[in-house]
């Protein structure tokens, strides 16, 4: 009577999950609850986990040890029985490296060696994808045709364009596919036209985290062929257009996040090598050249009127330019920049050419971009501007000096610069920018170079037609001469 009594109370039990899906991030951990009610012990119990078959076992615990004969393929080396509990009834399963195939239901079955329960379960598997990333792919009705890219997302998400004000805005095409790993990628494109004088932004957003992803596009102005992020790219053709895209995470419906450019510009700095490379002295005729230095060569640039964009004015010297009003008839030069607004000089550097160092007057010049680039760089159509594409410069936009690395680097200047020097040293693989106002070193590009190298110049949009200020490359003395002097401190690079 008594053993017939115990037999009962151990058949007397059920198997608990949780009411609602439990949710994994891919890539991640999902834990999946189980235990018995009332509360007893599991030890001497078998515990399976399986799909949608008995047969299909993710994780078996059976004679007082996990076994592993049976368990599925897929699952091998991946499930963790969490048995802390398992003297009160409780087990959760963790499954490691979450697969978009992990997503769907799971049973949880105790068996006593009377009688078996088990419990159902669902995993729910969710991830953000990639930064949205804008690009400018071209004209189309009368506008420039705008595309905003994800990928890596989990499940199908949301792609949307909205105006300042949140509204949303019909999109030109929308194309939402799934990849061979299961994640899914977003194309989604918008037209925007000289009266789209306004930020318009893209937006991807997962409903199941209810969290998205957002970047902003500006059409405003003219267009300054200066990159940010890791694309941009600048339009221009009988209207004046410039984009500038900015990255933005905002974690929850609320679009209460944290601008992505701050943390990005402290990453930025922290790449930045210490101490700073040697450096030149300003040319002076005064300076004569020391036994443990060596001799600068200032270099005469002059504008290269074939390589200059349509609507940029050249003085007849070619060693002023600015930003005209309108758009010159001029001949199709296939060595011109079009669309992007900026000219190069008519000087080539390549090896052997020495250190050769410049100087441009920008003034109080509100935008403006100076450097070198590759000569043979593409100067049709939309072009990155960054030093993988073959672009050492630097760049003052909306009161922001950045280096045209990939991503860009803030600059910390600390005076403005009226005049910017520029030192290349085509064997070392060295370009550095110098504030020539208050003599203290802004940047320096390292890397080995390869072709040929030239000046390179956008003078950034104007309002005051001919009235408009120039960049101007300043006259160098010809018989000056600077030393390049080792190991100068960041605090004064040019003393």
């Amino acid at each position: 009577m008594g053993t017939g009594c115990s037999l009962l109370m151990q058949a007397q039990f059920t198997v608990m999950g949780p009411d609602h899906p439990v949710t994994a991030s891919l890539r991640g951990e999902a834990v999946l609850p189980c235990h018995l009610s009332p509360r007893m012990s599991a030890e001497n119990m078998q515990v399976r986990w399986f799909r949608s078959k008995y047969s299909a076992v993710v994780h078996l615990y059976k004679d007082g040890r996990d076994q592993y004969e049976e368990q599925m393929a897929e699952y091998q080396q991946r499930t963790e029985l969490l048995k802390d509990d398992i003297t009160s009834g409780s087990v959760s399963l963790r499954i490691h490296n979450i697969q978009p195939s992990d997503e769907g239901q799971y049973k949880c079955r105790f068996q006593s060696s009377v009688t078996d329960e088990e419990a159902l379960l669902e995993l729910q598997v969710a991830d953000l994808g990639s930064a949205t990333a804008i690009s400018v792919e071209g004209h189309q009705d009368g506008g420039i045709r705008v595309v905003c890219r994800s990928a890596g997302w989990y499940p199908q998400p949301k792609a949307q364009w909205r105006d300042l004000q949140g509204q949303l805005l019909p999109s030109a095409s929308e194309n939402i596919s799934q990849e061979a790993n299961g994640l899914f990628q977003t194309e989604i494109a918008i037209v925007l036209t000289e009266e789209s004088n306004q930020k318009v932004s893209c937006c991807v957003r997962n409903p199941r985290l209810n969290q998205e992803r957002e970047s902003e596009i500006s059409i405003a102005g003219q267009c300054p062929s200066v990159p940010h992020m890791d694309r941009l790219r600048c339009c221009r053709h009988g209207w004046r257009v410039f984009v500038i895209v900015s990255p933005i995470y905002w974690p929850g419906p609320s679009r209460a996040g944290s601008s992505f450019f701050a943390a990005l510009g402290k990453k930025a700095s922290r790449r930045r090598r210490p101490p700073p490379p040697p450096v030149p002295k300003l040319p002076a005729p005064t300076i004569a050249p020391s036994p443990d230095s060596v001799t600068l060569s200032p270099v005469d640039v002059t504008l290269d009127p074939d390589t200059a964009n349509c609507w940029l004015v050249l003085s007849e010297d070619r060693k002023r330019v600015r930003d005209g009003d309108t758009r010159q008839d001029l001949p199709d030069n296939p060595e011109r920049f079009d669309p992007c607004v900026c000219v190069l000089g008519a000087e080539g550097f390549a090896g052997g050419s020495g250190r050769r160092y410049w100087e441009v007057e920008v003034g109080d010049k509100p935008d403006w971009a100076l450097g070198v680039c590759r000569e043979s760089v593409n100067r049709e159509g939309w072009v990155t501007y960054t030093s993988e594409d073959g672009y050492w410069a630097m760049w003052l936009w909306y009161g922001e000096y950045k280096a045209s690395t990939s991503p860009p680097t803030a600059l910390p200047v600390r005076v403005r610069p009226g005049r910017v020097g520029i030192f290349l040293d085509y064997e070392a693989g060295e370009v550095s920018f110098y504030n020539v106002t208050d003599r203290s070193h802004l940047f320096t590009f390292t890397g080995t170079f390869s072709g040929t190298l030239r000046p390179y110049f956008c003078p950034g949009p104007n309002s005051g037609g001919e009235n408009a200020a120039p960049l101007i490359i300043c006259p160098v003395p010809a018989q000056a001469r600077g030393n390049l002097v080792e190991n100068q401190t960041p605090g004064n690079p040019l003393g």
